[in-house]
């Protein structure tokens, strides 16, 4: 019997049952785990929308292709009009849909980035170089969303990747050799980074295209951001899934009693 009046089977009962205890960070604010693998999913299942849409779009850029470079070339008449005027109205339908679908992503994976930061400081909470308000706002506010979400997400991958504290009396191994490459991260951000200059750059050469030479090479320019869109979803969709799972296996496991330690030196 335990001294609230329990057996001690009801009582290990009870303990199993009661919620994970809260975890204070590093700037004295609360964190719980909470799974991110619905949220992962759902964001990896956008993503592809994203990917499908920009597929959409440079099929819908070839066919505007091919009728510019017919009115470049000279031909006219009403076949050529209307093939114009329906190549025009699939282009922009397909920019509505690759807007719809990123701002639909976007949420999805916001909600999902806090979810696994909030999870990392509950894993690492002192390792964290920017507070838990940049995991949001540091995609928005210019210039610093250049740098600011890599950054986080680099500190979430190592509170993640990197094993339970050691017993009592022993050393722990090399924190960079426990949280391995940064690999994916770098080519994940640099194609991001790369597809949000380039698809403003595309944007402003299309706005300002008049005649059919300037307007088939401004859907070329789109075409190339769509390419390097599609490129750079696809590594996020394998970040989201490996970070996810990185963080669902730590969370089952907990803290690994083989981690390889080595004892501290005597006094």
């Amino acid at each position: 019997m335990t001294s609230e009046g329990y057996c001690g089977v009801c009582a290990q009962a009870a303990a199993e049952a009661a919620p994970p205890p809260g975890h204070a960070t590093a700037d004295g604010r609360p964190a719980w785990l909470r799974s991110p693998v619905g949220l992962g999913r759902a964001a990896a299942v956008l993503l592809g929308v994203v990917i499908a849409t920009d597929v959409y779009s440079l099929w819908a850029g070839t066919v505007m292709q091919d009728v510019l470079g017919k009115l470049v070339g000279g031909e006219y008449g009403a076949d050529i009009e209307r093939e114009a005027e329906n190549a025009d109205a699939l282009y922009a339908n397909t920019g509505i849909a690759q807007t719809a679908a990123l701002l639909a992503t976007c949420v999805v994976f916001l909600v999902w980035f806090h979810r696994v930061r909030v999870n990392a400081e509950v894993f690492e909470p002192y390792i964290h170089r920017k507070k838990r308000g940049w995991t949001v706002w540091g995609w928005f506010v210019p210039v610093v969303n250049l740098w600011f979400p890599r950054r986080i997400a680099v500190d979430v991958w190592d509170a993640s990747a990197v094993r339970g504290v050691p017993p009592h009396g022993m050393m722990p191994p090399d924190p960079a050799a426990e949280r391995g490459s940064h690999r994916l991260v770098n080519v994940w951000w640099t194609l991001w980074v790369a597809n949000l200059f380039a698809g403003r750059w595309a944007t402003r050469s299309y706005m300002k295209a008049e005649e059919a030479d300037e307007i088939k090479a401004a859907v070329a320019n789109m075409m190339f951001t769509d390419a390097l869109d599609i490129a750079a979803a696809v590594f996020a969709i394998v970040f989201v899934l490996r970070l996810t799972r990185m963080q669902d296996t730590k969370a089952r496991t907990g803290p690994d009693p083989a981690r390889q330690a080595v004892p501290l030196p005597a006094p």
